[in-house]
């Protein structure tokens, strides 16, 4: 058996970890992305009641919550009064979007480095995400009202039990690799589409690859369209990339589809800018394969997981040749969601097989 290759225990910063919420908090719902929930309420609604009756949480919703077309500036003031209300322990996305990078600009980072707090969501709330890791706050990457707590028929098992231990406890949890999954939508508007759960398949497990070890160190990272974004604005990145030195890497794409070429691109940026290689680990989220633009055939999502799968290996290859990776990890877009601590710190066990967190 290869010798275990302990990446840097202390990997990247160690931001803040605010107080955990407890049941009968009052949790801030934001839409920091899209205000989906003003046209899509079925999902939405059915979301609010699980944080409610499910997790015990008291949602207060802001003026864009549900407000489609908000500018940035509206946005950032919800961000704003969510953090500052002294009433409010905790902050959920209630879905993502694609143009959060426009709210950034808006932010005042004194406000809410004065009043840290657990941050949930991901997709386009990577920009949030990756805001508050500057702003020296851990967050957590997943959970969102409309997708997770939203799902038809019942949340599944695996997320909800994820996102209860994110919310209410502290310490590892060991993140189980899911024996179905689903990727598969199905319109939102259609109260039909709430009296079932989703299709799911045979999940496969997860796949590692490249130099084993164990490896241990700060979560960064998201969806990867949107890092892409926050690359060519230059924001949320940072000048000193050597804070980013042992920190494992989380990566996964969205119901966009990007191709294999345009994921190879990305991260081939990220290896020319010096960041891909200061990675020892790599979390690869299951892709997404299916989209209402593009519904797959069976076929056609296993060829484009392998292309991308490809694509991800031939840029580590290149850039990042003694990183571990591991594949069709179950986080992102994909059901069921693992949230995982964005800040917080993450072991990837290379030799047993094991990922854990610690929430």
């Amino acid at each position: 058996m290869p010798t275990p290759r302990t990446g840097l225990p202390s990997g990247g910063p160690h931001p803040l970890r605010p107080p955990k919420p407890r049941p009968g908090d009052r949790i801030a719902v934001i839409s920091p992305s899209s205000g989906l929930p003003g046209i899509l309420p079925l999902p939405y609604e059915l979301g609010l009641r699980r944080l409610s009756e499910n997790f015990g949480l008291r949602p207060v919703e802001y003026p864009s919550t549900r407000t489609m077309g908000a500018t940035p500036r509206q946005r950032a003031a919800d961000i704003h009064a969510a953090f500052a209300d002294p009433s409010v322990t905790a902050v959920i996305a209630s879905i993502g979007g694609d143009d959060q990078i426009t709210v950034l600009p808006h932010l005042d980072r004194e406000l809410i480095a004065a009043h840290p707090k657990p941050f949930f969501g991901y997709s386009d709330n990577t920009c949030l995400l990756a805001y508050l890791w500057q702003t020296g706050i851990a967050a957590y990457h997943g959970g969102s009202v409309m997708v997770q707590l939203g799902r038809p028929g019942r949340m599944h098992p695996l997320t909800e039990e994820s996102l209860r231990a994110a919310l209410f406890t502290q310490g590892p949890y060991e993140l189980r690799p899911a024996d179905r999954f689903g990727d598969v939508d199905r319109d939102w508007a259609d109260p039909a589409t709430f009296d079932e759960e989703p299709a799911t398949r045979p999940g496969g497990g997860w796949s590692w690859t490249g130099p084993e070890g164990v490896v241990e160190g700060t979560c960064w990272g998201g969806n990867v369209e949107v890092l892409s974004w926050l690359l060519m604005a230059d924001r949320e990145i940072g000048a000193d990339l050597s804070v980013y030195d042992g920190c494992v890497l989380l990566l996964e794409t969205s119901e966009d589809l990007p191709s294999a070429s345009e994921v190879y691109g990305i991260l081939r940026a990220m290896g020319e800018r010096g960041l891909l290689g200061r990675f020892p680990a790599l979390l690869m989220g299951r892709p997404k394969t299916w989209s209402f633009d593009r519904p797959h055939t069976p076929e056609e999502a296993g060829r484009y997981v392998r292309e991308q799968r490809a694509a991800v290996e031939r840029a580590l290859a290149e850039y990042a040749p003694e990183t571990m990776a591991v594949f069709d990890v179950d986080l992102g877009h994909t059901d069921p969601q693992l949230v995982v601590p964005y800040g917080g710190t993450v072991r990837v066990d290379g030799p047993a097989r094991r990922i854990t967190v610690t929430y």
